[in-house]
């Protein structure tokens, strides 16, 4: 399918973090369209940032695919719930696990639960992030940099050091950095800044966990339909959201999914350190 929404489209302005489903159009996160094949066959997933959006879609598909999936997030319960559904449907088991990564004990919580309920940790997607738009600098408080850089930088590292023990030879990481990593929206300098970070962590810890076994890479999706744009950015903004890529709309959650797959599958068995942009035809250099 390639009929998908493009803009202009409505004003809906949310609270941060955002409800999936109050998003008009709705996002398409897979759930009736994605079909697995049985590659991530009883692999065990943890995602981060799992109850809507790009999170949602990687966790529906790994599902479908064969996997049990941990589902962490902040407080979107409502949302999580869903997810953690459609897991279900697909067969697999699933557990939700919400807290706030910005704090140092839930990175480990979130790890130590998943190993307690599943026993082992198969592939780790590194995907929860925060960000905020700001036209000037001095808008951006010294608190809100240090969330930034505690949700989307520190809370990985946290969770990738937390997690490795309980990882075996062919096990996968996988980190959402973004198109801002090397293209960089003057109005998301924090979280450019951090996607930036992701991105050079990903390559060099690729380098540094392979004589384990273990492969890390990094998905640089963008611009992507999700709660985070209706929550994050103002009206005009959301009214032409990916109006500037080459195909002329954002792309949809399930449209991102597929690159995790192949990335957290046996398939992917010699590609680590690198890179992969999901980007509706925006360059990634």
């Amino acid at each position: 399918m390639t009929d998908y929404p493009k803009p202009p489209f409505a004003s809906q302005q949310q609270a941060v973090p955002g409800d999936q489903s109050k998003m008009e159009p709705y996002p398409d996160c897979g759930e009736n369209s994605y079909k697995g094949s049985g590659r991530l066959a009883n692999k065990i997933a943890l995602i981060t940032g799992a109850d809507s959006g790009i999170g949602r879609a990687v966790a529906i598909a790994f599902a479908r695919e064969g996997a049990d999936v941990a589902i962490s997030y902040l407080d979107e319960h409502e949302d999580a719930k869903e997810t953690a559904r459609w897991v279900e449907e697909a067969g697999r088991q699933c557990i939700l696990l919400p807290g706030d990564l910005a704090q140092k004990e839930q990175c480990s919580a979130i790890v130590n639960e998943t190993v307690g309920k599943f026993g082992r940790i198969d592939v780790l997607v590194n995907n929860a992030a925060f960000q905020m738009t700001h036209k000037t600098l001095e808008e951006i408080s010294d608190e809100e940099w240090v969330r930034t850089f505690d949700v989307n930088v520190h809370a990985m590292f946290r969770i990738c050091k937390a997690a490795l023990p309980h990882m075996k030879p062919g096990g996968s990481i996988i980190n959402t950095s973004s198109v801002n990593s090397d293209m960089p929206n003057a109005t998301l300098v924090p979280y450019a800044a951090t996607k930036g970070a992701i991105a050079n962590f990903t390559a060099g810890f690729a380098q540094m966990v392979a004589e384990r076994g273990i492969r890390v890479n990094s998905v640089a999706p963008g611009p992507i339909w999700t709660p985070l744009i209706v929550s994050t950015m103002p009206d005009d903004q959301v009214k032409e959201f990916g109006k500037q890529t080459p195909l002329g709309r954002p792309g949809q959650p399930v449209e991102v999914a597929p690159i995790y797959v192949l990335l957290a599958s046996d398939e992917a068995s010699y590609i680590s350190g690198s890179r992969y942009g999901v980007t509706g035809g925006k360059p990634i250099l």
